[in-house]
């Protein structure tokens, strides 16, 4: 049975090869061991008998924007909700929070389309764009779809 829950240390080095083999894609960024320690408290894993078989990362950007950043599930467990049920996660801790916006930057346009989030303007988030963006290797000329779902 799968479990959503909180990312515990005993799940990083897991955690890390399933972001990083997808950053290697060039599909999601990279992270490091320390970040995703340092962030332990914002990452969140589908498991399977101590398997991490899915990942997603909340990233507080502001008083009203979040996002959802390095969603990964093993292409062994493709298929099975096990995305969904983690954006389905990230959307309960946000509204937790109190925070009314949540983002996404993917290539994955159709599976988050149904989940809820619609395309926008990458305009629509100044925040994102100069915390984030301005560091990344692919700014300015970012392909990535922005998406956000109001919550």
């Amino acid at each position: 049975m799968i479990e959503i829950r909180k990312a515990a240390l005993k799940d990083i080095d897991q955690v890390y090869r399933l972001v990083n083999k997808y950053a290697k894609e060039e599909l999601l960024l990279p992270r490091t061991r320390e970040s995703l320690i340092l962030n332990i408290q914002s990452i969140f894993v589908a498991s399977e008998d101590e398997e991490v078989l899915g990942v997603a990362c909340l990233a507080i950007l502001g008083h009203d924007l979040a996002e959802i950043r390095s969603l990964a599930v093993s292409e062994k467990a493709q298929g099975r909700g096990i995305g969904k049920m983690l954006v389905e996660e990230i959307i309960e801790e946000t509204k937790k929070i109190g925070i009314s916006k949540l983002i996404s930057l993917t290539y994955q346009v159709v599976f988050f389309e149904k989940c809820g989030f619609k395309i926008i303007e990458k305009t629509e988030m100044p925040q994102k764009v100069w915390t984030d963006c301005i560091h990344c290797p692919k700014f300015p000329a970012c392909d990535e779809v922005a998406m956000a779902i109001q919550l």
